[in-house]
């Protein structure tokens, strides 16, 4: 496969430094959009969600250890494939979260509820639709039901 080459749009603010598995929707960040692309802000305004795409730039990826695992590495947790997961450790290292859209002021837009770290580069932004990311009656095992407890 031919390699893809992406720019980052913008970069995440906040007080988090390392990576934690709970409370991210206390979490409130600033995005930091590249002045350039400002005038890509117009209309945001208009939406209650957003949904950023970001790359987990402090992050790694082995196939040893990543590939097959159990979600937080905990015990009573199945055994699962990296592609059945939400974790960090993807081979491409991509982050998505619909988070809550609080302001926008210029170039920044403040959010509430984004799982990255401070200085986590944004690849994209775009409106939270539910006509798009809105799933009725999802199926979802029941291991991720317990372990997403205290998450957000």
């Amino acid at each position: 496969m031919q390699p893809i080459q992406i720019s980052p749009v913008g970069v995440i603010k906040n007080d988090i430094h390392e990576a934690v598995d709970e409370n991210w929707g206390k979490v409130v960040s600033e995005i930091h959009i590249d002045e350039s692309l400002t005038h890509g802000l117009q209309g945001l305004e208009d939406w209650s969600h957003i949904v950023v795409i970001f790359q987990m730039h402090e992050t790694q990826f082995n196939p040893d250890e990543h590939l097959l695992r159990r979600p937080r590495d905990e015990s009573d947790m199945p055994e699962l494939g990296i592609f059945a997961q939400r974790a960090r450790h993807h081979p491409n290292m991509i982050g998505i979260t619909a988070v809550r859209l609080v302001e926008i002021e210029g170039n920044i837009l403040k959010v509430k509820g984004l799982d990255a770290i401070d200085g986590t580069p944004v690849l994209d932004i775009k409106p939270y639709a539910p006509v798009y990311d809105g799933v009725r009656d999802p199926m979802v095992p029941g291991w991720f039901i317990r372990l997403m407890q205290g998450y957000f």
